[in-house]
């Protein structure tokens, strides 16, 4: 079989069971990129809040889970890997300024010579938009206004532009983005989501009860339609828009602890079947630690591709492998030699 180009496979970042260590925030990188995997995406906060006093919301995420700020950490990674892509996975856009973001992802696409991509939606918790001084009730009107603005940003040394939330006049970032624009992908199940995603992404990170999405996903709105349907009610707002629905991306995820192999494969054939052209493998939960992921990662790498002729995972990640796939053998930690073989 012949790979297509947009077949990529990552892994989400476990943001809240690293640790703050940067050598093993480094050595997960690394072991990752040595693996085959193509991206690695991690989820994001700013704040986090006391669940004994927001009471009014199901707060999925507390003040005692660690959140690496994406950029600094991707601008980080830049410098320690050298074809691993970094994708928010996702960013709540609304609650940050415009200008700032699109100059840090600028800085990051720099930095790695292409590598960022920008998955951004609005957001669950309004502590967060309290904290940060922006306004939870206009969130979805914003983040269409400030993908626009970042696009132009990215694309145009001087930007003229006046909107709701926005308005600029002779100005732009230095220095521009490699990618130009970098790509912008949204999150999330909401129907004015659906839609947005039509109108305006270059792809979406779609969750399906069906796909046996479980965990933290379940804070998005359940959508209990087929999932094909709900990809072809996208792709009907993107011929709305005057698009092509096959230039949206979709990302699927795959759940790996304490599940056979055989049910990894099932779920990426399912979102196969719905027309996912990047996947990423998910890990969390079940309290790894940082050895752990790593053997995850591995596990699914080697089982992915076990059987005849491997599967199209297994094939994928080989493809894409920096070094042997016993780089990383079972129980063993990483170490300086096994990170000096993945450079090798």
């Amino acid at each position: 079989m012949t790979l297509r180009p947009e077949q990529r496979i990552g892994a989400v970042f476990p943001q809240t069971e690293l640790g703050a260590d940067p050598v093993v925030l480094r050595d997960y990188a690394q072991a990752a990129e040595a693996l085959g995997y193509t991206h690695i995406a991690p989820f994001d906060h700013v704040l986090g809040g006391d669940p004994a006093v927001h009471t009014d919301f199901r707060m999925l995420y507390t003040f005692e889970e660690m959140f690496h700020e994406p950029f600094c950490l991707f601008g980080y990674l830049a410098a320690c890997t050298k074809t691993l892509e970094f994708a928010t996975g996702i960013m709540i856009l609304p609650q940050r300024d415009t200008y700032l973001t699109a100059k840090q992802a600028a800085q990051v696409d720099v930095l790695s010579n292409g590598r960022m991509r920008l998955g951004v939606a609005v957001g669950w918790n309004p502590v967060e938009y309290e904290g940060l001084g922006r306004d939870w009730k206009t969130r979805g009107r914003m983040i269409e206004e400030q993908i626009v603005l970042m696009r132009r940003l990215w694309t145009e040394e001087l930007v003229d532009f006046t909107g709701e939330f926005h308005e600029i006049h002779d100005a732009g970032i230095n220095p521009l983005p490699v990618q130009r624009p970098i790509p912008v992908w949204l999150g999330g199940m909401a129907e004015p989501v659906i839609k947005r995603v039509g109108a305006l992404a270059d792809g979406w990170f779609p969750r399906f009860p069906s796909l046996n999405q479980r965990g933290h996903a379940e804070v998005m709105p359940r959508r209990y339609d087929e999932p094909k349907e709900i990809v072809a009610r996208m792709h009907g707002y993107a011929r709305e828009a005057g698009r092509d629905p096959s230039d949206i991306a979709i990302e699927g995820r795959v759940f790996v602890p304490n599940r056979t192999p055989e049910k990894w494969k099932e779920e990426w054939n399912a979102w196969k079947s719905i027309g996912a052209t990047h996947m990423q493998v998910y890990c969390s939960e079940e309290g790894l630690d940082a050895d752990g992921h790593i053997a995850a990662l591995r596990d699914f790498a080697e089982e992915a591709g076990a059987g005849e002729g491997g599967s199209e995972a297994g094939k994928t990640i080989r493809h894409h492998r920096a070094c042997p796939g016993d780089l990383l053998p079972k129980g063993t930690p990483l170490a300086q030699d096994a990170r000096d073989e993945a450079r090798a």
